[in-house]
């Protein structure tokens, strides 16, 4: 029982540690200045964090950690309406990019990044809007969304891989995922 509590807490830690690099990420974009001068386009670098999880551990503490992100960046910001939006993009986000991995098995995370990170996460904040405004008429920004999605989503997808590919060659991974309990697959 005491080494399940252990497990535990560090499971709890680690994935703390996870939310505070992407919460951090989150900040210090939000503090750049706007490559394009176009409302909702930005870098997304936080997605880092969430796609690395999904690539090197498993899709529950990809989601854990991406709720709790959404939530407390909602928060931190002061813009407890774009909760709404933020979650609709990053779930539908999450559930593509698991689906392209599975498919890929995990060969291309940069094409995970796009289709899920930047495809699927804008259609999901569009439907979020369609939703919220009540008119279809939002639909028109979706096809600029996309463009700059998937510019920033191969970014950050080929950012992911660098450092997957870097800390693969250390036992950071196989501790992670001993202290997550993700079991090995070959």
């Amino acid at each position: 029982m005491r080494e399940n509590n252990s497990l535990n807490i560090r499971k709890i830690a680690i994935l703390s540690m996870f939310v505070t690099i992407s919460l951090t990420i989150f900040v210090l974009e939000s503090l750049m200045p706007p490559v394009i001068n176009i409302p909702g386009i930005k870098p997304g670098f936080a997605n880092i964090v969430t796609l690395f999880l999904l690539v090197n551990t498993n899709k529950r503490s990809a989601f854990t950690v991406l709720i709790v992100r959404i939530i407390l960046a909602s928060i931190f910001a002061g813009q407890i309406m774009s909760l709404f939006y933020s979650l609709s993009g990053g779930i539908l986000s999450l559930l593509a990019m698991s689906i392209v991995l599975y498919i890929t098995k995990k060969k291309t995370v940069w094409f995970a990044s796009v289709v899920g990170g930047a495809i699927f996460h804008n259609i999901g904040q569009i439907l979020a809007a369609v939703v919220v405004l009540g008119s279809w008429t939002v639909i028109c920004y979706l096809p600029v969304l996309l463009i700059s999605g998937c510019i920033t989503g191969l970014i950050t997808g080929l950012i992911t891989e660098f450092l997957d590919r870097s800390l693969a060659k250390g036992a950071f991974l196989d501790r992670l995922n001993k202290i997550l309990c993700v079991k090995k697959v070959s």
